[in-house]
């Protein structure tokens, strides 16, 4: 079977596909995206802040305030969970929540909220999974050079050691870092994320920072509580649209930056040499000792995968116009999402894997009752969760499954015009209605299966 092929069966086989007893099934949202209040509690700026203020940065003018409220709406936002039976919760904190001041004493407020969130969590039985970093940096850090300054992933673990201080009783997985390849690519080398730098010799540097605070963060939290360290990698599985030298040599960089780059470091394979050369990285940042602490174990790593792309050295190539995509014009392609887990598997000796975001924006125009029919996110979650059960068959430790995102939230520079959500979020009102994917996602959490035949889809 060709690597453009399902490696698994699709939901027409009218059998069930059932996953281990134990499985995970949650949701995934970041701080920025949802939580609103970004001058409240005695939070400080983050570059995000800073980057929406900034005229032309964000496609619909707006910010991260009030984004969903969820400082604010956070009980009734969790007995959600709990009525559609999600048994864990993907969350990030906000650094400038717990520290304004980026380095220094927390702030008692913010670990108020987070102790609040996560008791109310527990609560309802739901697990508490934190994410200490999903790019909201304290502007007073990018101040200083931001991930450009060494000294930036020494403040990150101490503010990983508070964190780990103050829930190290409740919380039982730390994760450090989400998709550090996009804080690095998109804000230091094309500019579309904060803090909006374009240098790709800047993006090099931040790169290597941004592990080297992952491996500090993951010994602050094992020096003072007993918790899984892991960390989340954003997948994008690269091919070449012709079979030319040109294409491929394109398609191996764009791999090695996008796939390679963060996860070989973490398995001890160092960073791929023929890429840094490439685009001429002279590696000063790196000084001893680096790589091993880069390289120290993690007990799951997450992936985070959304779509693949086609890469081709003519500038005037565009997807075919039958090509299946979502609202923001990624290729859907479920069966690369198999493949990848494969290639993970085959390529790294990490342990335990966890899907950390999957799902897609979608134009959510049909309704039925007041609630969204979105039968095309819920193919999309039906076909890529069939794909991780194949994944599974085929000897993956894949623990668990968290959809992105639980709500529609600010998309970042997109605004919030794309909708990810199984859960529309009315911006005016802030009144949350679960659409049709939520409630069959319950269904699947519930049975810890897909059932035979799969939904009925309008």
């Amino acid at each position: 079977m060709s690597k453009d092929e399902s490696a698994s069966k699709t939901a027409d086989t009218g059998q069930p596909f059932a996953f281990p007893e134990g499985f995970v099934w949650g949701s995934a949202t970041s701080a920025f995206q949802i939580e609103g209040g970004v001058a409240e509690g005695g939070k400080s700026p983050s570059i995000w802040d800073t980057f929406c203020a900034e005229p032309g940065r964000i496609a619909d003018g707006t910010s991260g305030d009030p984004a969903c409220d969820h400082l604010n709406l956070y009980k009734q936002d969790v007995a959600l969970m709990s009525e559609l039976g999600l048994n864990a919760y993907r969350f990030s904190v906000a650094w400038t929540r717990i520290v304004p001041g980026g380095s220094g004493p927390a702030n008692p407020a913010g670990l108020d909220f987070y102790d609040r969130l996560v008791d109310e969590l527990l609560g309802a039985g739901i697990r508490p999974l934190p994410t200490l970093y999903h790019w909201d940096l304290p502007q007073v850090l990018e101040d200083q050079g931001g991930w450009l300054n060494r000294d930036t992933a020494h403040h990150f673990a101490a503010y990983a050691q508070i964190m780990a201080e103050h829930l190290g009783d409740r919380i039982d997985a730390w994760t450090t870092l989400n998709e550090p390849f996009v804080s690095a690519n998109h804000g230091y080398v094309t500019g579309e994320h904060a803090p909006g730098r374009t240098s790709i010799i800047e993006g090099f540097s931040a790169s290597h920072h941004l592990l080297l605070a992952h491996g500090l963060a993951a010994q602050s939290i094992r020096s003072v509580c007993d918790a899984n360290v892991n960390i989340t990698l954003n997948f994008t599985p690269a091919v070449p649209v012709t079979d030319s030298e040109a294409d491929a040599k394109k398609t191996l960089h764009v791999h090695n930056l996008e796939n390679l780059w963060y996860a070989d470091p973490l398995d001890g394979l160092g960073y791929p040499d023929v890429t840094a050369d490439h685009y001429g990285w002279d590696r000063s940042e790196i000084l001893d000792g680096d790589m091993e602490t880069i390289a120290q174990p993690i007990d799951v790593l997450g992936v985070n995968y959304y779509t693949r792309q086609r890469i081709s050295t003519d500038s005037s190539y565009e997807l075919p116009a039958d090509t299946p995509r979502n609202s923001m014009g990624w290729e859907i392609h479920a069966p690369s999402f198999g493949q990848l887990l494969r290639d993970l598997r085959d390529r790294y000796s990490f342990s335990r894997y966890m899907i950390t975001e999957n799902g897609a924006p979608m134009p959510d125009e049909a309704r039925a009752d007041g609630h969204v029919v979105d039968d095309d996110r819920l193919a999309y979650i039906r076909d890529h969760l069939i794909e991780v059960h194949g994944a599974i068959q085929d000897g993956c430790p894949i623990e668990g499954y968290l959809v992105w995102s639980l709500f529609d939230n600010f998309e970042w520079a997109h605004g919030y015009v794309p909708r990810f959500g199984i859960i529309e979020v009315d911006y005016e009102t802030q009144e949350r209605r679960p659409k049709k994917s939520a409630r069959w996602f319950s269904s699947v959490a519930s049975s810890n299966e897909i059932a035979a035949g799969g939904p009925a889809l309008a």
